[in-house]
């Protein structure tokens, strides 16, 4: 061990764990990669400090079990999960369960460089919590009525056709209201407004 921060990669995708392992190698981070959760556990990943990525679906233990789990045991490493384009209810889920960020396929280097960055970062969410929560409302604060249902909608993992149909709306109202919050919120990506509207409690 060299004093660098050791981010765990699990996926049971090889050429996937390759890659992020070059790409933590490149950035100055040491990685450990696991083809499964289960591996990484039983291998005692989860007591060395630092940051995992997990992909979301996998065999044994899925990344938002990976996330319960941990919280259960009181480990202290941040999860960062990879989702698929229809995994984001799931990572929803699971960043409600505890899990620090979540990524979607295809992302962007520097996307989950800086997630990695956060997770590493990050206070203690008893530390955090108070002023987590003033500033996510006060960044959400401008949301019209409109956007605040189409908001709690994405909360609860719902596609933008069934939010349409709740709110009797047409699917590109939706995206116009979804491009209001990116932009009243500042937020950069999905994950980032998931991020603000559970720590304001939607």
């Amino acid at each position: 061990m060299n004093g660098k921060p050791v981010v765990h990669v699990i996926d049971d995708d090889a050429a996937m764990r390759d890659s992020l392992a070059f790409l933590l190698d490149v950035n100055g981070y040491e990685s450990q990669v696991y083809e499964t959760a289960d591996a990484f556990l039983a291998g005692g990943g989860a007591e060395v400090l630092g940051c995992v990525i997990s992909d979301i679906r996998m065999p044994g233990i899925s990344g938002i079990e990976l996330v319960r789990t941990l919280k259960r045991e009181g480990a202290a490493s941040a999860v960062i999960l990879i989702t698929g384009h229809g995994d984001v209810a799931l990572a929803v889920e699971a960043m409600k369960a505890g899990a620090a960020d979540f990524i979607e396929k295809p992302f962007d280097d520097e996307a989950l460089l800086g997630a990695i960055r956060s997770a590493l970062e990050a206070r203690p969410p008893e530390l955090a919590s108070g002023s987590a929560r003033n500033e996510a409302e006060a960044r959400l604060a401008d949301l019209s009525p409109r956007e605040r249902d189409v908001l709690q909608g994405l909360v609860a993992g719902k596609i933008n056709k069934v939010i349409a149909h709740d709110l009797s709306i047409s699917p590109r109202t939706v995206e116009v209201y979804r491009a209001n919050l990116m932009a009243k919120t500042g937020a950069r990506s999905m994950s980032e407004l998931m991020r603000l509207a559970l720590a304001a409690g939607l």
